[in-house]
């Protein structure tokens, strides 16, 4: 089921509004060594956290851990927290009802889903806005929507 997943429309959850173009002026690869260390990892995990457990008040998770073979439906809260921020396990979130998969790597500062509806996009959209970070789809030209929050990076 994941590896179908894994080859459906997706879109992405970041602290940019966009992918960075290969040609860019900036500096991205130095910025994202910075948000990869502490602490700006620890606050980015912190967002996605929130963001998903926000999204399982909705939608059953089916939660899988890299390298394991065991699948945990509908995870202690704490638990998910402590793989995401404590023990940084890469993760596969399957919401079955909605044929959805959301893939979290310890060493990203973005989460993809794949093969969302309009619907929950538009929930998963509030969601990020709450946290001050963007929703964007890959080549869509205007990248992602700027999110109106104050801690935004």
């Amino acid at each position: 089921m994941i590896e179908t997943l894994l080859r459906k429309p997706y879109w992405v959850i970041d602290i940019l509004p966009g992918q960075v173009p290969e040609d860019s002026a900036g500096q991205y690869f130095a910025i994202e060594k910075y948000y990869l260390r502490q602490p700006g990892i620890t606050d980015i995990h912190n967002r996605f956290t929130s963001v998903l457990l926000k999204l399982n008040c909705y939608s059953d998770f089916l939660v899988c851990l890299s390298g394991q073979e065991q699948q945990i439906l509908n995870p202690e809260p704490e638990k998910l927290t402590a793989w995401i921020n404590t023990e940084q396990k890469d993760l596969c979130i399957v919401l079955v009802r909605e044929d959805v998969l959301i893939t979290l790597n310890h060493d990203d500062t973005c989460m993809t889903v794949y093969n969302p509806s309009e619907a929950l996009i538009n929930r998963i959209r509030s969601l990020v806005m709450a946290h001050g970070l963007f929703l964007w789809q890959p080549g869509r030209e205007n990248g992602g929507e700027k999110m109106p929050h104050s801690a935004a990076p």
